[in-house]
């Protein structure tokens, strides 16, 4: 997994009065669990671009007023209407114990399926797996190049190295759906086989 710096400086006040006094000078209550006892730090609201609007995972390295913590970033919650970030929670980490993260799904090779006319959708962007953070990769690459036509990958077909896999076996990550260009061409297939024999 890669590492994001992030600078935070610890809440005095906290609250709801606190948290919205911040908010308006773009600034950024947080809380970070995990630990001996939660901290309840505020972090500059533009430092989190490069850490939230990507679907990579990070180890956010959390400077804390000079003080060091290794963290996830756990949960977020944006306005309704301006989609401006409200409040994020970040879960302290430590090298020897192990993680659950959600990490993103790359797909590689060319399907059967889409050759002959089918549909590649992608049905989960992201996937549950738990091991040490050194051990968990930025992405989880899965190959369809064996994928027809009605075929699925489910998670429980995915192996993996050094780390586990725990979204539900039977959760489906990645198929190929007939198309009516796909349910076209079996047809014409079907006619010309019959006409020849």
């Amino acid at each position: 997994m890669e590492s994001f710096e992030l600078k935070a400086a610890l809440r005095k006040e906290t609250g709801k009065k606190s948290s919205k006094k911040i908010r308006e000078q773009d600034i950024v209550p947080c809380v970070l669990y995990g630990g001996k006892e939660n901290i309840h730090i505020s972090v500059s609201e533009s430092d989190f671009r490069g850490l939230i609007y990507t679907p990579a995972v990070f180890v956010v390295n959390l400077d804390i007023e000079g003080e060091k913590h290794q963290a996830l970033m756990k949960e977020t919650q944006f306005h309704p209407v301006t989609d401006k970030l409200l409040h994020a929670d970040f879960y302290e980490i430590s090298a020897d114990k192990p993680v659950v993260v959600k990490i993103p799904v790359k797909i590689t090779g060319s399907s059967i399926g889409v050759r002959e006319g089918g549909k590649l959708v992608l049905e989960n962007r992201r996937i549950a797996v738990k091991g040490l953070y050194k051990d968990i990769p930025n992405e989880i690459e899965i190959n369809v190049t064996e994928l027809g036509i009605g075929k699925t990958i489910r998670a429980g077909e995915i192996t993996a190295k050094n780390f586990e896999i725990v979204s539900p076996k039977e959760t489906r990550i990645v198929a190929v759906r007939s198309t009516r260009a796909a349910v076209a061409a079996e047809a014409a297939t079907a006619e010309n086989k019959a006409q020849a024999s």
